[in-house]
């Protein structure tokens, strides 16, 4: 597998230095890639960086995820208006480890294969550098105009942010080149690798090595990914879409993706999967023929859920997906733990129903018209009810005045009800 030609069908190339390519089909190569330590998950902005390391390896070079503990201390000003809060080596440690059990679903940090992962933290080689050996040894190979013409640099300066730049801020390009240069040295690291934002600070390091010891190395970095309407791409209303559960629930997870538009999808399905390209044209003409099967957005939302959470929580997901939009059964609902139940039901009527009540059973006809205002009247209720158009926890309602006692209760505590195809209402017992 030839890894430029991999990424560059696929979009996931902006710019790449002359002689990367030719250096990838020379000899196994060892390249790195930064993440930014500041939270103990990632998100899906960190993916495509992510799937970048996994295609180097599956090309068969030796990928080198850098947590950026030290540079996470500073804040990289990159296309930022503001500094970023700084961390404690505390904070910091627990963040790498939660990182590394990411990114150990995407990459082999395990085998003794020569391109096996490593994981780096730049904390490690700086935290003993000081301030006077790093001036001396490094700071003199960079001039400080070289530095103020990098983009980064000239975006902050040109007033955008009231307070201007730090000094910390400017020197951050620098601590970023020598990233580079230490694990040149150690480890015969010979690219980097990232967003476009990244560049004028990938390119420092190329030079800074090139100056320091006269070797060569090289650098590639990827568009940054937007939405077909130009937005920004992995914020929903509620934020970031996290990998850990924690914070972004499988479901939610897989609902993300199901729900990218048909432009996007085209898209994703390229950057975020190591399908094959037949496997994606297919797809692409899958689509075309019948979109609203929508056929990428399921493979889509398949392959990534399963990727960072598991075969089985995608199948979880699945489940719970059609009891909103398919013709799901009282099984599967009683099969949904109450985080998942609550997150498919966000934003349907709820109402608070009396458990004592229900000890002794409530008509239905009562509960949904006088307990509660499902219907507002009872003779409403009563010609749906004939129509087959009422349904308690899935299950056809075939009598008004059957008895809904505690034994209806999901998880001890709801009710859905549902009247028509899309109108659902969750009780909860109180």
């Amino acid at each position: 597998m030839n890894f430029v030609e991999e990424l560059r069908w696929r979009g996931m190339i902006q710019e790449i230095m002359p002689g990367t390519e030719e250096q990838l089909q020379k000899e196994l190569t060892s390249g790195y890639l930064g993440i930014d330590p500041t939270a103990d998950s990632l998100h899906i902005g960190h993916l495509v960086g992510v799937m970048i390391l996994k295609h180097f390896q599956r090309a068969g070079h030796r990928p080198i995820a850098l947590i950026g503990g030290a540079t996470g201390m500073i804040g990289d000003p990159s296309m930022k208006s503001q500094e970023r809060n700084l961390l404690d080596e505390k904070t910091l440690r627990h963040n790498q480890e939660s990182i590394k059990k990411q990114l150990a679903k995407f990459l082999d940090f395990e085998s003794d294969k020569p391109n096996r992962a490593l994981l780096v933290n730049n904390y490690d080689w700086m935290k003993d550098f000081t301030f006077l050996d790093f001036i001396r040894d490094i700071g003199k190979h960079i001039t400080v105009n070289y530095m103020m013409a990098k983009d980064s640099v000239k975006k902050r300066l040109s007033g955008e942010s009231a307070d201007g730049m730090s000094f910390t801020e400017f020197s951050y390009q620098l601590l970023q080149g020598y990233d580079f240069l230490h694990l040149y040295s150690e480890l015969g690291c010979r690219i980097q690798m990232g967003g476009s934002d990244q560049w004028g600070n990938i390119t420092t390091g190329t030079e800074l090595i090139r100056r320091k010891t006269g070797g060569e190395a090289f650098a590639l970095v990827c568009p940054l990914i937007t939405k077909a309407d130009g937005t920004k791409f992995g914020k929903t209303e509620s934020g970031n879409v996290w990998l850990d559960r924690r914070y972004t629930s499988p479901y939610k997870f897989y609902q993300f993706w199901l729900n990218v538009s048909d432009d996007d999808a085209a898209k994703y399905i390229k950057i975020f999967t190591a399908l094959s390209k037949e496997e994606i044209e297919a797809l692409v003409h899958a689509q075309k023929e019948a979109p609203h099967l929508r056929p990428l957005q399921k493979k889509l939302a398949e392959e990534l859920t399963v990727m960072v959470h598991s075969v089985e929580d995608y199948e979880a997901a699945v489940s719970a997906s059609g009891i909103l939009f398919g013709g799901s059964t009282a099984d599967t609902l009683k099969t949904l733990d109450e985080e998942t139940l609550l997150q498919v039901f966000e934003g349907v009527p709820q109402f608070d129903v009396s458990k004592v009540e229900l000890e002794d059973g409530i008509a239905a006809i009562d509960l949904l018209t006088q307990v509660t205002t499902v219907f507002p009247s009872k003779g409403e209720m009563r010609k749906m009810v004939q129509a087959g158009g009422v349904m308690i926890n899935k299950n056809k309602l075939e009598n008004s005045d059957e008895i809904i006692d505690h034994s209806y209760l999901i998880d001890g505590k709801y009710i859905l009800a549902q009247k028509g195809k899309k109108n659902y209402y969750l009780l909860i017992a109180k």
